[in-house]
């Protein structure tokens, strides 16, 4: 971490330099808005044309300033960044905020002038922000300080935001503002030059101010630091990060050959990264303060379990729907809440979960419902909901609300819903940290997510498991082997080798150049069998009828063995035939698939799913980031829907989870140990019942 970052966030003295008498320019609005806004430091605004900027005395350069200076904000034009920041560095200038655009964003001439201006930071340890960014601001009343040139100005609270979009900056910022969230501090990172995510996170899990961290972000500078730092701060320190990852769309992915492949486009790899760092990723700008909100104010649930307080039964169904759906589960009541309810509810009220003190209801009766549910031991987290009525006033509702939260350390999450005095409601709630929602879905989603991360914080942690009785030199060697080709693609016997090697379990199979030794070796694996054929020019063997199954013996291998050959002659004439590979026969079970694929930024990807044909159709699958955790290799299988199937269905026994979980650890290390395969697809892998193993049955390696 840059050890500066301090004087950025906590500048004694702030030098703005381009600091202008221009109405409506970046430099006077980023000067107005830290002398404007309570900065309880000393600004030097920097000019040498003019005498003063809004009253005060500017200077020709902050070589001039008579003072220290902690922090520099830049707003010159780009081509004069490099010698202004050696003249901070002169200075003993801490830290740097360029502002200034036309750098690395404009092309080839612009990266060269960012690189010139880091190489002068770094000379001089000034810890830079930007260049191309918006500005910052710690909103704490010990410095107040506002170093943006945009209107809005949020109140002091504990979330920290870190954009790498201006524009999404300003935007963000404005709907803080009016919603009434407070922020700990706000940093527009730009084009990273220097400071980036990784040092800011690890600057923030120590913040005192900050309890959540919110990002809006486009790329990843350090995957492996980010993971590294992002964990540390989700999981040992215990601080929320919620993140816009933008780019959601596969239309950037290339097309693969392989179903691993074609699955795995640069999302879904984000997903996966996010997961593992405990991230929890959301879509919108209004999604992320939704959420931010409820970790701000409220304390996380010791459980799943949730009651539902209602006076409108319809909304207590929605409520109801959204709960379940986010995989919350519905409080049971013990005697004793419902024997409290019933010395105040009307006979016709529904004492169980949801609750309704029906539309009659006022304040008093609903404020002794939700004594009553937060008092029961069964109840770890609340959605209040409140439908405006003539029998009371949504405001005073949110009072008795806001009493007795303080009393119980579960989380509410308030939807009373009012159009009259709707802010009034939400200040009234907020007194309390209680979010407000304007429909229970939110509200719940927002409960989920605290679950989630709750969960998170609490779960077992567990290490890479490194297996010891591999064979390396087995693979090395294929590999070398196919290098020497002209595709350097490596054949199907050849991946069984390398699965082998790995102790990943195989069928039993063999290579083979004609018919006579295609019976030969049948005989020796034994009936049935399966014939393949073996060529680095068909793909996918079974679109040319490249694979025949349930061959019973020599007569028949014989036939399909020379059918299969003409079929090949016909239908892919030009393809050059390595041979034939003769494979066991496999025995029904549940076809899986699992495999490797290279991503750009975040190195090896793997995924497992239900497997077969239909997999890129139904796409039930689920991807991590290697190496994995030995726990993260059984929450991959867990995450697919087909975990059911796997668990035993309709009266069939579960499947052979543990073998699954195994390969899926031994295939992470082979991606580890040899990052060389771009591709590794292995579909169908068939699991049988628990404790009968399961056998690659298929499987493709690309270099």
């Amino acid at each position: 971490m840059k050890t500066n970052l301090k004087f950025i966030f906590w500048p004694r003295s702030i030098a703005v330099i381009g600091a202008s008498t221009r109405a409506g320019s970046v430099g006077q609005a980023t000067f107005a808005n830290i002398l404007m806004n309570g900065y309880t430091g000393i600004v030097y605004p920097v000019n040498p044309t003019v005498r003063s900027v809004l009253g005060v005395k500017a200077y020709p350069s902050v070589l001039h300033i008579p003072d220290e200076v902690d922090l520099a904000l830049i707003i010159v034009p780009a081509p004069a960044v490099p010698e202004v920041i050696e003249e901070c560095g002169q200075k003993n200038v801490k830290g740097a905020v360029i502002l200034t655009a036309g750098f690395k964003e404009i092309g080839e001439s612009g990266l060269k002038l960012e690189r010139r201006v880091k190489e002068i930071a770094q000379k001089h340890n000034v810890a830079l922000i930007g260049p191309n960014c918006f500005g910052i601001i710690n909103s704490d009343h010990r410095v107040r300080l506002v170093a943006t040139f945009g209107k809005a100005v949020p109140q002091d609270g504990n979330i920290a935001f870190i954009t790498q979009s201006g524009a999404v900056g300003v935007t963000a910022l404005e709907y803080a503002q009016a919603e009434g969230i407070g922020l700990s501090k706000f940093v527009s990172i730009g084009n990273k030059a220097d400071i980036n995510e990784n040092d800011l996170l690890e600057y923030l899990s120590d913040d005192e101010q900050t309890k959540v961290i919110i990002l809006y972000l486009e790329d990843l500078v350090e995957p492996k630091g980010f993971l590294r730092v992002a964990r540390a701060v989700t999981g040992e320190i215990g601080k929320p990060i919620l993140a816009i990852k933008a780019g959601r769309t596969t239309e950037g992915a290339k097309a693969a050959s392989s179903h691993t492949g074609a699955l795995a486009g640069s999302d879904e790899a984000y997903n996966a990264f996010l997961h593992q760092c405990g991230i929890i990723r959301v879509d919108t700008v209004s999604e992320l303060f939704d959420y931010a909100k409820a970790f701000s104010g409220q304390p996380l649930p010791k459980s799943r379990k949730v009651a539902i307080l209602t006076n409108a039964g319809g909304l207590g169904i929605m409520a109801t729907d959204s709960v379940i759906r986010n995989g919350l589960n519905f409080s049971k009541f013990s005697d004793l809440t419902k024997e409290k309810m019933r010395q105040f509810m009307p006979s016709s009220a529904n004492l169980n979960n949801p609750v309704d003190v029906l539309g009659d209801s006022d304040e008093k009766r609903y404020s002794q419902a939700l004594k009553a549910v937060l008092e029961d031991e069964n109840v770890d987290g609340i959605v209040a909901i409140w439908t405006p009525t003539l029998m009371a006033e949504t405001k005073t509702v949110a009072e008795e609300i806001s009493k007795l939260a303080p009393n119980y350390n579960k989380p509410i999450m308030g939807c009373l819903l009012s159009l009259e005095n709707t802010k009034e409601v939400i200040q009234t709630l907020w007194k309390a940290k209680i979010p407000y929602y304007p429909f229970p879905e939110i509200a719940a989603k927002a409960l989920a997510n605290m679950c989630y991360f709750s969960d998170w914080i609490k779960r077992p942690r567990t290490d890479v498991k490194i297996y010891d009785d591999v064979d390396k030199n087995q693979v090395r060697a294929i590999i070398e082997i196919a290098r020497k080709r002209t595709s350097s693609a490596i054949l199907e016997p050849e991946g069984y080798k390398i699965l082998s090697a790995y102790k990943l379990p195989v069928l039993p199979n063999a290579l083979v150049k004609d018919e006579q030794e295609a019976i030969t070796k049948a005989k020796e694996i034994g009936y049935p069998c399966v014939l393949k054929i073996v060529s680095l020019d068909i793909l996918h063997k079974t679109d040319v009828g490249g694979v025949i199954t349930d061959i019973n013996n020599d007569e028949e291998l014989l036939l399909k063995f020379r059918e299969m050959r003409e079929h090949i002659k016909q239908f892919k004439p030009d393809a050059k035939i390595e041979g034939y590979l003769i494979q066991k026969m496999a025995e029904k079970g549940v076809e899986t698939i699992m495999g490797i694929k290279k991503d750009p930024q975040f190195g090896s990807l793997i995924m497992f799913g239900m497997g077969g044909i239909y997999v890129e159709v139904l796409r039930d699958v689920s991807f991590r980031i290697t190496p994995i955790r030995e726990l993260a290799a059984l929450h991959m299988i867990e995450d697919i829907k087909g975990y059911k199937i796997l668990k035993g269905f309709r009266g069939k026994g579960p499947a052979d989870i543990a073998a699954v979980e195994e390969s899926l650890q031994r295939l992470s290390q082979l991606a580890m140990d040899f990052p060389e395969f771009t591709e590794i697809d292995i579909n169908p892998y068939m699991v049988y019942e628990q404790g009968k193993g399961a056998f690659a049955i298929d499987a493709r390696f690309l270099l």
